[in-house]
């Protein structure tokens, strides 16, 4: 299946920021691939035919063992584990992937029965990028991996996304203007992938210091706008150059744009 046949349009508001990512996925990306751990036919039968909606190409393992080795030859962008399997559980999967891995390893999302706060902080505690309470529903399915694949900057294979002079290489998390690379951090970079899949959207701080910095959303912090004020510097957000950086007294930042991307 194409994955442009995955594109769902959804014209709510709380919606948008999910939609213009999706949207652009659709344009430029080769679609996601996905390693499933699952041992219960019945329930993996339903959330592959999720994914395979959604244009993700997913793989099926029922034992532990043959998903580690199967994620470990690098063959996967993203990991969906179920938290008890035969052989070889979840947790011990993943500690297995980290070992061979290490910051190669994909983002992991785990999918627990157990909905108590004991075993939700276990499930964060061994390393995951999220987790989903049984029973999947598609649309938190379909969202949770989304937004992890935003927080970690994947999904987007394309070797180039250009606006004007300002370009993007996803794939090695490169930002350049007029052909010459950026020397921007880690975070940095992390914003600005992040804004640009947000163009036109108001980011309050708190989502912003929650997905960029993982800080809680209460903490107090004036990090992002040291951040925001070296992005604005390193990408030249001007009016004059297409790009304003608009601050929302008291609320947070919105990137816009004046004129359509170069394709």
């Amino acid at each position: 299946m194409p994955f442009c046949n995955g594109l769902k349009i959804r014209t709510s508001p709380d919606c948008l920021a999910d939609f213009l990512f999706t949207f652009l996925e659709a344009i430029i990306v080769t679609k996601i691939k996905i390693a499933y751990l699952e041992d219960e036919a019945n329930m993996a039968a339903l959330v592959m035919e999720y994914l395979d909606e959604a244009g993700f190409e997913a793989t099926w393992f029922q034992r532990g063992l043959a998903c580690a080795r199967a994620v470990e030859r690098g063959d996967f962008n993203l990991c969906l584990f179920d938290w008890m399997v035969p052989d070889m559980n979840g947790p011990d999967v993943f500690a297995s992937i980290q070992l061979k891995l290490k910051e190669a390893a994909p983002p992991v999302i785990f999918l627990t029965g157990k909905g108590e706060d004991n075993d939700i902080v276990q499930v964060l505690d061994a390393g995951a990028d999220d987790y989903i309470v049984k029973p999947v529903t598609r649309p938190v399915l379909l969202a949770r991996i989304r937004a992890v694949l935003r927080k970690r900057g994947l999904g987007q294979t394309a070797v180039q996304t250009q606006w004007g002079a300002l370009s993007i290489d996803v794939n090695q998390r490169e930002i350049y203007m007029a052909g010459k690379r950026l020397d921007l951090g880690a975070r940095e970079i992390d914003l600005a992938f992040f804004m640009l899949q947000n163009i036109g959207v108001l980011l309050t701080r708190e989502r912003l210091n929650q997905i960029i910095f993982g800080l809680n959303p209460d903490i107090q912090t004036r990090a992002l706008d040291v951040h925001m004020s070296t992005l604005r510097r390193a990408l030249d957000l001007r009016p004059e150059n297409g790009w304003r950086l608009a601050t929302v007294y008291g609320r947070g930042y919105r990137l816009e744009r004046s004129e359509e991307p170069i394709q």
